[in-house]
């Protein structure tokens, strides 16, 4: 049994609940997480715990600055025992940027970072037009259509692969 911290950066909650359901399949391989948001965590959380996973989102293009600051930060930390990240963006929705060496965004970071985790995932996000404020709802409205993706106000579509999810959690829970 080991004792995994999972945390998450989430812009819309979807990275959240992402990691609930990791959380749920680590646990019931007998392991104990603590599912903790990003900018709860410090040092000596990272210490008491045996493995490490990161969840980050992507808005515009970019993972949000605290993430980037915290793996700057516990690089050290991350780098001495088994760590895994995992973005979630609305690219990952295209069977060609699924992978965390076809999707722009982790390459982009990982290289950004000079970080090389145990485990990589990608997973498709949540698009729900409802749920954004004027200026993001037409911005997201705008990048869907350059990218050919539903641009109808009214669309709630959940584009994530969970049976990828629970993949990458099993892998996870067997990380060594």
């Amino acid at each position: 049994m080991s004792t995994i911290l999972l945390t998450y950066s989430t812009t819309d909650g979807h990275t959240l609940k992402i990691s609930q359901k990791m959380q749920h399949i680590i646990e019931q391989q007998g392991h104990l997480v603590t599912l903790l948001p990003i900018e709860k965590v410090s040092t000596d959380t990272l210490a008491k715990h045996d493995k490490t996973v990161i969840g980050a989102s992507i808005r515009y293009g970019k993972h949000q600055r605290q993430v980037v600051s915290f793996i700057q930060q516990h690089k050290a930390q991350l780098d001495g025992k088994p760590s895994a990240f995992y973005t979630v963006n609305l690219v990952a929705r295209k069977p060609e940027k699924c992978q965390p060496d076809t999707n722009p965004y982790i390459v982009k970071l990982m290289a950004q970072l000079a970080w090389q985790p145990s485990l990589q995932g990608v997973f498709a996000g949540r698009l729900n037009y409802k749920k954004y404020g004027f200026l993001d709802r037409n911005m997201i409205r705008f990048i869907m259509w350059m990218t050919k993706g539903p641009t109808d106000p009214a669309t709630d579509q959940e584009f994530t692969d969970w049976d990828s999810v629970e993949r990458f959690a099993q892998a996870v829970s067997d990380m060594t």
